[in-house]
């Protein structure tokens, strides 16, 4: 006869053996592939930004990284598609814009998500200054000669964004109340048309994101006026900082990052922030980077998740205090 009390501690032994299978036989992290998402349309800066870490990340990581696009709504449908229906694992990847991570929860009524508890910062990637230019025929070459003929009650005087709440949006609003000017808001639907009319004279100056401005800039199409960086751009280094323009503690940067479910591993938060940061080390991709028009940027989580809170509250502030909503 089997000794009842022997049966139950060899039952119980072998209970905590099959406990212990799955802590030694758990898959490292990556064994598949990693969907990254980018919460825009194919073909513009952000895209570009993914598809260059992609192929880094895929050669580190050893499986293939996937970009995936879902745009609309100003961001906020690719974001939730990470913040609310991705498992946390780290299997996907968000490209995360100041739009949607510090701007939307103030500009739309109803957000899909909260960026501050639903997405856990891995690392900040990009700072992207804008500058401020204008049509050739409006006759301003400096900060001073725009702040001039907007004081003098020019009712023409207007600038151009590329819609409601964005980057070029923000920077113009937070220039209308630090020089008390009021130049008259067009948003478009997109960079692209703006610059369009920009340069067809239907707008008189804009603040756009360098990298899409440059060759008009370059070309004399469009007269800068100012950066928007807190230091002098290697592209334009005759062109001077808003600061050195005029406009006391301006300092506006459309900035992206890298950002996982909340809830993801510790662990793959900061593999995939050490591997991201290696990367940006290499000379040849940081030349490829600062092409596109930003510095290397790089860091820790929790400096971008800094970032990410103080941004929330300065952007959102722009935005109720110019009464700026989409919905």
């Amino acid at each position: 006869m089997i000794d009842r009390k022997c049966f139950l501690k060899t039952l119980a032994a072998a209970g905590l053996a099959l406990a212990a299978v799955p802590a030694f036989a758990q898959t490292p992290w990556p064994s598949r592939p990693i969907r990254f998402v980018v919460p825009y349309p194919p073909g513009g800066p952000t895209d570009l930004m993914a598809r260059m870490i992609s192929q880094e990340l895929t050669k580190r990581l050893h499986v293939t990284v996937v970009v995936d696009n879902r745009s609309g709504a100003g961001g906020n449908i690719g974001s939730a598609e990470v913040a609310r229906n991705a498992p946390a694992d780290g299997y996907t990847l968000l490209l995360a814009a100041s739009g949607p991570m510090a701007v939307n929860p103030t500009l739309y009524k109803s957000m899909p998500f909260d960026p501050l508890k639903d997405l856990a910062p891995v690392i900040q990637i990009s700072s992207f200054p804008l500058v401020l230019e204008a049509n050739p025929g409006v006759g301003v070459k400096t900060v001073q000669d725009l702040v001039a003929m907007a004081h003098r009650g020019d009712s023409n005087l207007t600038f151009a964004s590329a819609g409601n709440g964005t980057p070029q949006h923000l920077a113009g609003e937070i220039f209308n109340t630090q020089m008390k000017t009021k130049i008259t808001h067009v948003p478009y639907r997109g960079a692209g048309p703006a610059l369009n009319d920009l340069m067809g004279g239907q707008v008189k100056v804009m603040f756009d994101i360098l990298a899409s401005s440059l060759p008009y800039l370059q070309n004399g199409r469009l007269v800068p006026l100012a950066v928007t960086s807190a230091k002098r751009v290697p592209a334009l280094p005759n062109v001077p900082t808003m600061e050195e323009a005029g406009v006391p503690g301006y300092e506006f940067t459309a900035w992206h990052g890298i950002a996982v479910r909340s809830g993801t591993p510790a662990a793959i938060i900061g593999k995939l922030n050490a591997t991201l940061n290696a990367i940006f080390q290499e000379p040849e991709f940081r030349k490829k980077w600062e092409a596109i028009g930003t510095p290397v940027v790089g860091g820790t989580p929790e400096q971008f998740g800094d970032l990410v809170r103080r941004e929330s509250v300065r952007l959102g502030e722009v935005v109720r205090k110019a009464g700026i909503t989409v919905d």
